[in-house]
C-alpha cells in the first residue's frame, strides 16, 4: 500500500492533528474495563473481535473477575462460560489464565508498564501491549491496527508496508502535542469516518488535506 499516496508534510500532520483534536480533545478507548488488569484483559479479547462484543460479554466477568487471583480461580472452562460469545474464545480463555499466572509469580498480581513485560505474557503481542501502556500508564505509544493502518496510507499521514512501519513512520511524525492521544484519535477517525469500504469522507474534518484520490464527494 505504501507509495501509492502521497506523503503529508510536516505543517499538513499538524493541521491534521489539530483538527481531530478539536473535534473530540478527551478521546477514550471504548473497551470497559475497570482496572488495569480488566483492561489487559479487555484488550486481550478484542483481538479479532469488536468492542462491543467483548463489552457485552465483559459486563458479567468483570463483577466476578477484576484481578488476577480471581480470574484464575475462575479457570479455563470457567472464564468460557463468560466469553463463548467472543471469536477464539477457546485460545483466548487459555491465555488469560496463563497470562493471570504470570502476573501473579512476576508481577506481584500488577500488570507491567514495559512493552518487553507485557508482550512475554500470554496473548499479548506489541500492538495489545501498546494500547495498555497508552491507556493504563499515559505512554505516548501508537498501536497500529487495520484502522490505523488504513488512515495512515490512505491519508499520506505515515504511508507504510506493513503495521511496523507504519508504526514506526508514525512516532516519527506526530507532532508531541498530540502524542498521547493520537491513536485514539486515528482509531475513532478510521472507525467511523475513514472506513474500509466507503469513506464518508462528506464528514471528514480533514478533507482538504487528506491525499486519497477516490474521495466519496
Amino acid at each position: 500500500m505504501a507509495g501509492k499516496y502521497s506523503k503529508l508534510n510536516r505543517t499538513q500532520i499538524f493541521d491534521f492533528f489539530e483538527r481531530l483534536s478539536s473535534d473530540n480533545p478527551d478521546p477514550e478507548g471504548e473497551l470497559d474495563y475497570v482496572n488495569d488488569f480488566t483492561l489487559l484483559v479487555a484488550v486481550v479479547l478484542s483481538a479479532q473481535a469488536t468492542d462491543v462484543g467483548v463489552n457485552k460479554a465483559t459486563k458479567a466477568l468483570w463483577p466476578v473477575a477484576e484481578t488476577p487471583e480471581k480470574m484464575l480461580a475462575l479457570g479455563v472452562d470457567g472464564l468460557k462460560t463468560y466469553i463463548k460469545t467472543i471469536g477464539l474464545y477457546n485460545s483466548k480463555a487459555v491465555n488469560v489464565i496463563k497470562l493471570c499466572e504470570r502476573l501473579i509469580e512476576k508481577h506481584g498480581s500488577q500488570v507491567p508498564e514495559t512493552l518487553e513485560e507485557l508482550q512475554a505474557l500470554a496473548g499479548v503481542g506489541r500492538k495489545t501491549a501498546n494500547v495498555v501502556l497508552n491507556i493504563a500508564f499515559g505512554q505516548p505509544t501508537c498501536a497500529v491496527d487495520t484502522h490505523i493502518f488504513r488512515v495512515s496510507n490512505r491519508t499520506g499521514l505515515a504511508p507504510g508496508k506493513n503495521v511496523d512501519k507504519v508504526e514506526d513512520a508514525l512516532m516519527k511524525v506526530i507532532p508531541e502535542p498530540f502524542m498521547l492521544h493520537a491513536h485514539h484519535w486515528l482509531i475513532l477517525f478510521g472507525r467511523y469516518i475513514c472506513k474500509a469500504r466507503k469513506p464518508d469522507c462528506a464528514k471528514c474534518k480533514v478533507i482538504d488535506i487528506c491525499k486519497f484520490k477516490e474521495k466519496t464527494v
